[in-house]
């Protein structure tokens, strides 16, 4: 089912509206500061809406990770309201008001889509064509990617506004694209992954048209900055979801063209589950640690333990095994060198103990992380839990003997007297 756009139907102001009987937003549960610049920018005239997906997670009894602000007012007008307020942006003007020395409130004009005659012929001195064609609040609702992110949150009387039918997929858990999927993917391929994204946070379904265009348009993502890319996939994992995203989008044909022909291993998706639980629990994203468990199936064919591989050699296959991806995604080389270090540490524990250069590797600061994420791949793959439970007690053993204070430092010295010198009588 289409989406009508804004300027279509018998009124193009017309939205489905609830008031504030009709709703459970309450105003205790939106951030106080946030409440603040509400208030100014309505008692000075102009209308303030919380918008995006905050009001969805507050209509869904979720606790929004932060608060957005959609107003009529341009940014140079919030700016004089606010002296705590930088205007940021090259392609579209924000206004961001600082409180404290972390918390930053956006607040966003209401946008439009331009018309072709509206762009510029000519980039800016950044190479970035200025988009800051203000609009309605309607137009701005019809601008944005999703129906459920879409909803409008008015505080002049504290009712929901609804221009896209984003109450009615909310209620039916679905997540649909707001106008033609084809045009709004081929605007945006990163919105694709961003829908997989939303559907596994949310535990809704995507609609029909919204999983076929996906399956269809799948090759677009390869055009996508890569940069984006990189930061929507730490952002998966900082929500739970990387796993499961992933492997949605193995399924659907995005894999390989948003990784730059990555394809992962057999057991990669089991290993992924359980660095998802690692790193929630962790409360941040380990990119190293994602990066080798990404290339760990692949490491094991190309650097089998039972080959005995000298330790240079790991060393060397695991580097160029990673290359290809971290040209691809521009990582630092300080990244790919963490990585490998994890991918030779693995290596080490699943050849066992006794070998050359153990108490060094014991004593290498990466060991304990590597014998996390080797934890991780026995329970993925089934290894052997025994293995695993050895080198845990000697690096357990490693630790309390370095804890442990030396002889000498414990050693109590004595100074001897010093004799003085009696100075012979003139």
């Amino acid at each position: 089912m289409s989406i009508s756009s804004p300027g279509s139907g018998a009124d193009a102001d017309s939205a489905k509206r609830l008031s504030r009987s009709e709703h459970k937003i309450s105003r205790r549960r939106i951030d106080e500061n946030t409440l603040k610049v509400l208030y100014r920018l309505h008692r000075h005239g102009y209308k303030a809406y919380l918008v995006g997906g905050s009001v969805r997670d507050l209509l869904l009894d979720r606790t929004p990770k932060d608060f957005d602000i959609g107003t009529d007012a341009t940014p140079q007008q919030v700016k004089q309201l606010f002296r705590n307020c930088f205007l940021v942006g090259r392609r579209f003007r924000l206004a961001h008001i600082r409180f404290g020395g972390d918390q930053v409130i956006e607040v966003a004009t209401f946008r439009r889509h331009p018309k072709p005659e509206e762009f510029p012929e000519d980039p800016d001195e950044h190479g970035f064509f200025m988009q800051n064609q203000f609009g309605t609040p309607r137009e701005d609702a019809f601008r944005r990617d999703f129906t459920i992110n879409a909803l409008f949150y008015d505080i002049a009387d504290f009712s929901i506004i609804d221009h896209v039918g984003g109450l009615d997929d909310l209620e039916k858990r679905r997540l649909r694209v707001i106008g033609d999927p084809k045009i709004r993917f081929e605007e945006d391929p990163v919105r694709m992954l961003r829908a997989l994204e939303f559907s596994a946070r949310l535990d809704f379904s995507l609609d029909h048209s919204t999983l076929t265009t996906i399956t269809e348009q799948a090759p677009l993502i390869a055009e996508a900055a890569t940069a984006r890319i990189r930061e929507e996939l730490l952002e998966l994992f900082r929500h739970g979801v990387g796993a499961e995203v992933l492997q949605q989008a193995q399924t659907l044909g995005l894999m390989q063209p948003m990784m730059g022909g990555y394809m992962p291993g057999k057991v990669t998706f089991r290993l992924l589950h359980e660095i998802n639980r690692y790193f929630l629990k962790l409360g941040k994203v380990d990119e190293a640690v994602l990066l080798a468990t990404l290339f760990i199936d692949h490491f094991w064919q190309k650097c089998p333990v039972k080959a005995s591989i000298p330790i240079n050699e790991v060393v060397q296959s695991a580097g160029h095994l990673m290359t290809p991806y971290c040209a691809h995604f521009h990582l630092a080389h300080g990244l790919r060198h963490q990585a490998r270090e994890l991918l030779v540490g693995c290596y080490r524990f699943a050849r066992g103990l006794g070998h050359r250069g153990q108490k060094r590797f014991l004593q290498n600061p990466v060991t304990p992380l590597a014998l996390e994420m080797f934890r991780l791949w026995t329970e993925a793959s089934g290894g052997d839990r025994a293995l695993l439970g050895t080198w845990q007690k000697a690096l357990h053993t490693r630790d309390e003997i370095s804890h442990q204070p030396s002889r000498d430092a414990t050693r109590r010295t004595r100074r001897r007297p010093r004799r003085r010198r009696q100075s012979n009588p003139a």
